[in-house]
């Protein structure tokens, strides 16, 4: 047996366990990373170690602490009522509102986790105030987010077009745009539908009103919830900070929001205080060590070999299909601009023959490695599980998980049929 289908197989085995006795999967990984690092692949610790996500870690850190600290100030109950008043106290509305917001964010040039990172918190504090499903608002902000990120402008976009260039492959910059926006507007609306967003409609909220009916003191709380003190208005300084910061001057997410965090805490620590107990634990080890785990594995040239093998198959339109899931099921745990970078490549023989449209294949492989990043494994899936509050965690993460298998499965192959089996390019 390879090595490479030994890493394969042990990363099935850790997901059984993980599902069958409770046990957290990341530590299952970090296990099987140096179980198969250094049994398998003779790699050091320092190779072992080579694939931790670094910056996810603080990013996920960061990102959580600074707006602990602001559900723990108020700041959050302060901008859902904004919202509310934003949209005339419509719930339907917000979850559109979320994913307009990513996807304007992603298409001028952000970096999807970073959009993700802004505005999940946000959404998804919205989203346990009026009982609103944290899968329907955790899945609008990502598809929102994807929807935009292949704009001629965006980084997604300039990569892959400036890969297609690279590789002397016809391009078209608006069928890419248009092929991922139309994708993940169309998941989007089915999974508003599917998740409660036509219940939403039939309910307002009253923006000066908390949504419970007791009279009094339902007014006098919301009295207090609308009320901007001075560590809210840091807060919100914090977070506008965060935003310029991230998308004006191309800086770290997760150092800016533990910098920023560690700063609001030093001002008012009685409020602060617990805000570093509310980070997500638990959420950090599982994604870090299941993403190390899957770094050990490109390491070890799993992820070429498993790609390579897909590129020999002798019938152009299989071998389409194929690549399509293979986009999909590792970019569900890696980096989506990293498979991208090495599919694209790998589909240049076959594209050579002229039997695949270029055009459609790359669409189809942009869409099927991108759509997929409501994984919890992948860096917004993670932000997004990191960022509901008031939530049962595993639970969540079983939705998630759950429904970024939907989207693995089901994706690859529709786009397949609508963009590559025709022959577009």
């Amino acid at each position: 047996m390879s090595a490479e289908l030994i890493s394969i197989l042990v990363l099935v085995v850790v997901f059984v366990i993980a599902t069958t006795r409770s046990i957290n999967m990341g530590a299952l990984a970090f296990a099987a990373a140096f179980g198969v690092g250094e049994l398998v692949a003779d790699l050091d610790a320092d190779g072992i170690f080579a694939g931790f996500p670094g910056d996810l870690f603080v990013v996920l850190v960061g990102i959580t602490y600074l707006f602990a600290i602001a559900r723990a100030n108020g700041t959050t109950d302060w901008l859902v009522h904004a919202s509310i008043r934003l949209v005339g106290g419509r719930i339907a509305l917000i979850p559109w509102v979320m994913f307009v917001i990513t996807g304007v964010l992603t298409a001028i040039g952000a970096v999807s986790p970073a959009a993700v990172a802004i505005v999940a918190p946000i959404a998804l504090s919205f989203a346990a105030r009026y009982g609103i499903s944290p899968l329907l608002m955790g899945a609008m902000v990502v598809h929102g987010a994807q929807g935009g990120g292949f704009s001629p402008i965006s980084i997604y976009g300039s990569i892959v077009n400036g890969i297609v260039e690279r590789e002397n492959l016809p391009g078209n910059e608006a069928a890419l745009f248009l092929a991922s926006l139309v994708a993940n507007l169309i998941i989007a609306a089915v999974v508003f539908v599917l998740f409660g967003g036509l219940k939403l409609a039939r309910h307002r909220a009253d923006a000066g009103s908390t949504g419970d009916d007791s009279g009094k003191g339902a007014t006098s709380e919301s009295d207090e919830e609308n009320r901007l003190t001075p560590p809210r208005i840091a807060t919100l300084i914090a977070l506008v900070a965060l935003v310029v910061a991230v998308l004006g001057f191309d800086l770290d997410a997760g150092l800016t929001a533990v910098t920023l965090a560690v700063a609001l805490s030093a001002v008012w620590p009685a409020t602060s205080r617990k805000a570093v107990s509310e980070i997500a634990w638990p959420t950090v080890l599982l994604i870090c060590g299941v993403i190390t785990y899957v770094g050990v594995m490109e390491e070890m040239g799993t992820i070429k070999w498993a790609g390579e093998g897909v590129g020999d198959i002798g019938i152009p339109l299989l071998a389409a299909l194929l690549l399509c899931y293979v986009g999909a099921i590792v970019s569900a745990f890696a980096s989506s601009v990293g498979i991208m970078g090495a599919l694209i490549p790998l589909a240049v023989p076959f594209l050579a023959q002229g039997e695949i449209g270029a055009v459609g294949m790359i669409a189809a492989l942009a869409v099927s490695a991108t759509v997929v990043d409501v994984s919890p494994f992948s860096t917004n899936g993670a932000l997004v599980l990191a960022a509901a509050p008031d939530v049962d965690r595993e639970r969540f993460f079983r939705q998630l998980m759950i429904y970024g298998g939907v989207i693995v499965a089901a994706v690859p192959a529709i786009v397949w049929v609508v963009l590559v089996v025709p022959g577009f390019g």
